[in-house]
């Protein structure tokens, strides 16, 4: 959507100071700041900077009639009565406002005049903060009144390879205390990454009676106490989904969760409990699915076995998302359940679409799944160590599979049989069974360019492995065009190509090249300045850049600012890039959500010269340990990010913002 500029008529000068968004010397520079700055803080991966907001025309007109459409006489017994102008403009929009999804379009829309930031604001159903410290909750609550979902993202990416300090921050605490007050029909909470207590959730569930939906993303801080307060309170609950979190409880402290949930018929749509690692009552569970007639996703954890999966099957067969558990027997004394009585199961369940679970996978009940096969869209095998030989027999049912994750321990003779059989595919991620530098890994280029050549399809990738070449990337980037995500993970530190000998540029500017819609990159082998000139010339939609044991000089860097305009999320680790790279970056920080650098080659002085340059950002230095004492010339890890509300006050004795 466009963004009409203002009538001539109207400039900043005219604009009474009573009226900005917030507290300025300038009122359009307060107006910029503040809108096209909450913008950004509140929707994910926004496509142009910061810009000047146009302003109403303070004049010309007059009041405009409005009719009486509520039969009343108005008091001067006309039938109609005197509205402002901009009362009428505003009604008419908030009408058309409710039917614009699109998150950029309306970032556009807010963005034309304060009249449309206000309408906008009062529309918007979902609320995203794609970092928690970018604005206040307060700031957040008072802008956007109708609010009835929110997204909500707090550590940094790099948390996921234990490269961010436990107890960093990302509390929710604050968060769920100014939603409540403020959104009593608040129905959706999506938190990734965050810090959320067990009295978090109690409040969440006593503060929105229209509650439905929780998902926790790589959450961590919560126990089956918290989740028992909300199975017991929200009594309109339709999805419940823990996601990669951390659940922390002792053996001694379970509570009896699943038996929590209501006992007349539920409107639970999707439950996701993989990976709550404790266990649990199988048999309210059971009970729950008998009595959740709308269920269509369960994913259960390892302490359920394929005689137990079997009863959840019968008891729920419109299933189309599975999560298989243990997938592996524990025989009772009528011994161990028969891989044709599973086959039956999968043949009874006629929706299925999505597979996952296998955690703990006996191979030989692998064949039970081959009803099911044809139909599967999705199947997740990362937690399954399989050969090849046990995946070949699976994956050559699977001939509509468009999205497949799999542990290398398949290696390249399985990737072959996926590219032979899989020529829908979409996504493929490809995951280490042993992720240290040192590993010998099971894929390689060839499996690479296997894929490349039977999945031509193929829009994302992510790719670990030990070995490379440039032959092989450049094929992929020749056969697959459409990739809009290429994230190739070679471990091992500094790997060249593994035939030539040569580094890795050549492959990687050849991504860049060819792959136009690429708006996510991950880099790592041996690299130099050359592949980054490539980054920098070519990437110009790229918004998020991942780089590792890559780079040569601090011209990278500079090579990545001046040309990426797009980009939005960067990512350094273990890299030769220094004070000078970073400062590089000084015209365009403002334009991006955030820079995390560790273990470079940064100092204090210049992580000091850019807080100092650039008032609206926050600056941390991270210490490795965080018993470490006084002020270290070199920094561990420096996270730099935008915020309206300024640095946080919850930061632990190891951060230090400057």
């Amino acid at each position: 959507m466009s963004t009409p500029h203002s009538p001539s008529s109207s400039s900043s000068s005219q604009i009474p100071q009573s009226l900005t968004l917030a507290p300025a010397a300038s009122a359009s520079a307060s107006s910029s700041s503040s809108a096209s700055g909450m913008r950004d803080a509140a929707e994910d991966d926004s496509d142009s900077p910061p810009s000047q907001m146009s302003e109403d025309d303070p004049g010309g007109g007059g009041d405009r009639w409005e009719p009486d459409l509520r039969g009343g006489n108005g008091g001067g017994g006309g039938g109609g009565r005197w509205a402002p102008p901009d009362q009428v403009l505003e009604n008419v929009l908030e009408s058309v406002l409710e039917f614009l999804t699109a998150a950029r379009d309306r970032n556009a829309a807010s963005l034309v005049c304060r009249s449309w930031c206000r309408a906008e604001a009062q529309t918007r159903r979902e609320l995203f903060i794609g970092n928690c410290y970018a604005v206040s909750p307060r700031r957040a609550v008072e802008r956007f009144g109708g609010v009835r979902a929110v997204v909500l993202k707090g550590k940094p990416r790099f948390a996921d390879f234990s490269l961010v300090p436990y107890g960093w921050g990302a509390y929710v605490s604050p968060w769920v205390a100014a939603l409540g007050p403020a959104y009593p029909r608040l129905e959706r909470i999506c938190l990734k990454r965050m810090t959320v207590s067990d009295d978090d959730l109690e409040v969440v569930a006593k503060s929105f009676p229209l509650f439905k939906e929780l998902s926790l993303v790589c959450c961590d801080g919560f126990s089956t106490v918290g989740l028992a307060v909300i199975a017991e309170r929200c009594r309109h609950l339709r999805v419940l989904d823990l996601i990669e979190d951390y659940v922390e409880d002792e053996e001694d402290e379970l509570v009896d969760w699943i038996s929590k949930f209501p006992e007349s018929n539920t409107s639970l749509e999707s439950l996701v409990f993989d990976c709550v690692g404790v266990p649990f009552n199988f048999e309210a569970l059971e009970a729950l699915v008998a009595r959740s007639p709308a269920l269509r996703r369960l994913r259960v954890n390892h302490h359920v076995s394929v005689e137990q999966l079997r009863r959840l099957m019968a008891r729920a067969p419109q299933l189309t998302h599975l999560g298989t558990g243990a997938f592996r027997s524990e025989a009772g004394p009528g011994g161990a359940l028969s891989v044709s009585e599973l086959a039956t199961s999968f043949a009874a369940s006629k929706s299925l679409i999505c597979l996952s679970g296998f955690r703990e996978v006996n191979p030989e009940y692998l064949p039970a799944i081959y009803p099911v096969c044809a139909k599967l869209t999705s199947l997740n095998f990362s937690f399954a160590s399989l050969t090849a030989e046990e995946l070949k027999p699976v994956i050559r049912n699977c001939i509509n599979l468009r999205t497949f994750w799999v542990l290398d321990t398949v290696g390249d003779e399985g990737l072959r049989a996926v590219a032979e059989t899989c020529s829908d595919l979409r996504e493929l991620r490809v995951f280490p069974l042993d992720a240290t530098e040192d590993s010998e890994g099971s894929v390689s280029d060839v499996g690479l360019q296997a894929i490349s050549e039977g999945c031509r399809k193929l829009e994302s990738i992510l790719y670990f492995c030990q070995r490379m070449t440039n032959a092989a990337v450049i094929a992929m980037s020749k056969n697959c065009p459409n990739l809009v995500v290429f994230r190739l993970c070679i471990m091992g530190r500094h790997r060249p190509d593994r035939i030539t000998g040569e580094p890795m540029d050549d492959g990687f500017g050849a991504i860049v090249m060819n792959c136009k819609k690429l708006t996510r990159l991950s880099v790592s082998g041996l690299l130099t300045d050359k592949a980054f000139a490539y980054i920098g010339k070519y990437g110009k939609l790229i918004k998020t850049l991942s780089v590792a044991f890559a780079g040569n000089s601090d011209m990278s860097l500079q090579y990545v600012f001046e040309g990426c305009t797009k980009l939005q999320k960067l990512e350094v680790r273990d890299s030769p890039f220094g004070d000078k790279g970073l400062l590089s970056g000084m015209n365009y920080f403002y334009n991006m959500r955030f820079l995390w650098m560790n273990s470079c080659r940064l100092t204090m002085k210049g992580c000091k010269e850019v807080a100092q340059q650039m008032q609206n950002l926050v600056v941390e230095v991270i210490k490795d340990h965080s018993d470490d004492e006084g002020e270290a010339e070199t920094v561990d890890k420096l996270y730099l990010y935008r915020s309206l509300a300024g640095p946080r006050n919850d930061a632990p004795p190891f951060v230090n913002i400057l």
